[in-house]
């Protein structure tokens, strides 16, 4: 069978998953197998009559012009450094967020404000975002704060969901490669950023080349502050986590247990670990000056062979499951938490209540279902199923969670059923699947390959995120939609709209600078420096003219004094690389120097009025004596 989806005619033995013809151990030297499958992914089922579910159906996606979503979906957007928000069902995409990248059109990062705070995340170029989470209070969303991951550089972002921007960012000291984001829930205390390369601890040039030494480490960030309150390093590399209902533990998937800096070496083992962190243990090791300061923040030891770990109550708990597991979520109710293979077709479920009494942790898998080739990431409906994709089946597998504890370890019987994607899916959200009461009828499956979904645009193929229907047990699960996406998004979190309140203007008050009014302009001049304050307006600035001198360092503080909402106004100048946004009611400022004398047509650069091309004013910069 080819990319072409003519008909499946491959025997039943050769139809069978490649993890039923091989030893599990043996998956990960079966590279050039599983790179033929990753090539037919996603050509049963929907396409010739399989066992995928039927698409369209009777399901109602349409959302009128001038009718709103049900949902807001917020969306990593990878590469980009951006976080997208959708409208859900429609798949409109409704805004993108810049935050660990600079953006024109909101001046994001061009501004004195937004430039300062990324210089003070690091000063890095780019950034890769993975995993939005919305802040939650009491196990449901509060409409406050969505945190995402820079998977890049070792960063988390806080964004402002009245604004829908971002407002801090945290450089995480001793971590490379932020992979997972989760908040440690019900009440959103702490974020955590899963580290997951693993580097010598103190990495200051010592211990270079031995890589016993090395450990990954999990940090704990104050949503309030955005400082990093600890941190416990661990054994292995960390991928993934997420946070129990009840404040106490939080879960991270990881990899590498052999400690190895190589592919081969990764792979020996044929098992890896669901590192179990138990949160009131490790704050009282950091109370009790239990720890080692490093890089300026509180570093607790919970590798294995840590003294912390040999007490009744260990500060981490390393439960084995099967090779390299990747994506770990803790169901609605707070009593699973299922660990995907990956590199093994089954999920692991961890009972948390039974973590904490067992003198072996090994003894809290309770269950362990044979999904299907491939699994990474499981969403949940709140009627007792999950969702798991399949990243090699190219499929999304919906099986039920209590079946599977019931179930004789590898079963398929707790499957539901199976629906094709289009191809090879990363990670699924469903809606409100992170909280304790997810709502149980839109999923996004996040799709790594496109491949024929879409006009051609060149070799870099856009990515897919297809929206599907789990609202109805009996008809099954309906691909409604396919929303191309650009490279490479990763996870999502989907809102619903009472749950969140946006300003349709800024409140003065909310923001650092003082507003301009017509009472406040000014041009303040000292040696070897200007401040101008002006205001914004349909067709004007405060000031026609502005006259500097060559070398002169300008501050332009302008507030846009408009009160009726979607009014923008932007102070654009780009020949000094200048393009800052105001929107209503908003103050910004922005600093350069006037380094070349001559003439410099200042603009706004949002259509505001019939006299649009009117709203210029002249920056003057007279040549240095």
């Amino acid at each position: 069978m080819t990319d072409d989806h003519t008909t499946d005619d491959r025997s039943q033995d050769e139809r069978e998953p490649l993890f039923a013809r091989i030893p599990r151990r043996d998956f990960v030297k079966a590279g050039a197998a599983t790179g033929t499958l990753t090539s037919m992914a996603g050509c049963t089922g929907l396409l010739d009559g399989g066992d995928g579910a039927a698409t369209g159906g009777s399901v109602d996606a349409d959302v009128p012009p001038g009718e709103h979503d049900e949902y807001y979906g917020i969306l990593s957007g990878g590469h980009s450094g951006e976080i997208r928000v959708y409208g859900i069902p429609s798949m409109r995409q409704l805004m993108r967020i810049p935050v660990f990248n600079r953006e024109s059109a909101r001046g994001y990062g061009y501004d004195d404000e937004t430039r300062e705070m990324l210089e003070n995340a690091g000063g890095y170029t780019w950034g890769d975002t993975h995993h939005p989470r919305v802040s939650q209070t009491d196990n449901d969303y509060d409409g406050r704060w969505a945190f995402v991951n820079d998977k890049a550089n070792g960063r988390m972002a806080r964004i402002d969901l009245t604004y829908f921007e971002t407002d801090a960012i945290v450089d995480i000291p001793n971590q490379q490669g932020t992979h997972g984001a989760c908040c440690l829930l019900p009440d959103t205390k702490y974020v955590f950023g899963v580290g997951e390369f693993r580097v010598p601890m103190r990495n200051d040039g010592r211990d270079l080349d031995d890589p016993d030494s090395y450990t990954s480490v999990l940090a704990a960030i104050d949503p309030e502050t955005m400082d990093v309150a600890w941190e416990v390093e661990v054994d292995g590399n960390m991928d993934n986590g997420d946070g129990g209902k009840e404040g106490r533990w939080f879960f991270a998937t990881g990899y590498n247990s052999e400690g190895a800096v190589t592919e081969s070496g990764m792979a020996e083992a044929d098992t890896d670990w669901v590192k179990a962190f138990d949160v009131p243990a490790i704050e009282e090791a950091v109370d009790a000056g239990e720890y080692e300061e490093i890089g300026g923040v509180p570093v607790v030891d919970g590798t294995r062979d840590s003294p912390l770990n040999d007490g009744d109550r260990p500060v981490v708990r390393y439960v084995d499951v099967p090779k390299s597991p990747h994506g770990v979520s803790v169901t609605p109710d707070g009593q699973y938490a299922i660990a995907s293979g990956k590199l093994d077709p089954t999920a692991s479920i961890v009972d948390v209540e039974t973590l904490a009494d067992a003198d072996d942790p090994n003894e809290a898998v309770v269950g362990r279902p044979r999904l299907g080739m491939g699994p990474l990431h499981t969403a949940y409906d709140g009627r007792g199923h999950a969702y798991t994709t399949l990243f090699i089946d190219s499929q999304v597998v919906k099986w039920d969670i209590e079946a599977a504890v019931d179930a004789e370890a590898e079963s398929e019987d707790p499957i539901v059923e199976k629906i094709d994607v289009h191809y090879n899916p990363g990670h699924l959200i469903a809606a409100e699947s992170y909280t304790a009461d997810p709502q149980g009828d839109w999923l996004i499956s996040l799709n790594k390959l496109s491949k024929d979904r879409f006009l051609p645009v060149g070799p870099m193929h856009p990515e897919n995120d297809q929206l599907i229907y789990i609202g109805d047990d009996e008809e099954g699960m309906q691909l409604v939609k396919d929303t191309p996406a650009y490279a490479e998004p990763h996870d999502a979190s989907i809102v619903h709209k009472s749950k969140l309140d946006p300003a349709k203007t800024y409140d003065p008050a909310d923001l650092d600078l003082d507003p301009i009014d017509s009472g406040s302009m000014d041009i303040e001049r000292d040696d070897g420096g200007v401040h101008v304050k002006m205001t914004a307006q349909r067709n004007e600035f405060g000031y026609q003219d502005v006259t500097v001198q060559e070398g002169d360092e300008v501050t332009f503080t302008v507030t846009n004094v408009e009160t009726s909402a979607d009014l923008l106004h932007s102070l654009a100048i780009p020949e000094h690389d200048i393009n800052v946004k105001v929107a209503p009611q908003e103050t910004r400022e922005v600093t350069f120097t006037a380094d070349e004398p001559g003439v410099y047509w200042m603009y706004c650069g949002f259509f505001c009025s019939a006299l649009h091309l009117e709203m210029r004013s002249r920056l003057l910069v007279e040549p240095a004596e």
